[in-house]
């Protein structure tokens, strides 16, 4: 493994810690100023740079609650990480107290770029029609 490599990938598992924390402040600080957060899921929307990705990320939180990520396998070549991963949490709907909250377990992969120790493009693709029936959905015809 090269140094770049390495160093790729230190930086996307300070990224995927943080978010195992769930604290903002320390996932924002993983991102470039210039940071592209992509979805690629139809429930998904790409937002472009770390102000407006922190800002995100408190809404986020709330709603999946004791989110966790578990890291299936991470895959290296440069600058480039991809990570298949497992994603856990309790998913709260706006205005559910803790009572209320669901279960969702979705495998998912994400795809970054690193430069400069900070991640400048994560590419995150799951299946919406799958978080929508765990969350049983009205919408969705299954």
């Amino acid at each position: 493994m090269t140094t770049v490599d390495a160093d790729a990938a230190t930086t996307v598992r300070r990224y995927i810690e943080a978010l195992n924390c769930g604290d903002a402040d320390q996932i924002a600080a993983c991102v470039s100023d210039e940071f592209v957060n992509e979805h690629v899921s139809s429930l998904g929307a790409t937002i472009v740079g770390r102000a407006a990705y922190r800002d995100r990320l408190g809404p986020f939180l709330s709603t999946f609650r004791a989110l966790r990520y578990d890291v299936e396998q991470l895959i290296v070549d440069g600058c480039q990480v991809a990570v298949a991963y497992r994603m856990s949490a309790s998913w709260h709907e706006s205005g559910c107290d803790d009572s209320c909250g669901r279960p969702v377990a979705l495998r998912g992969m994400f795809r970054f770029k690193v430069e400069s120790g900070r991640i400048t493009h994560r590419a995150d693709y799951w299946d919406s029609a799958d978080f929508l029936r765990q969350v049983r959905h009205p919408e969705l015809k299954v």
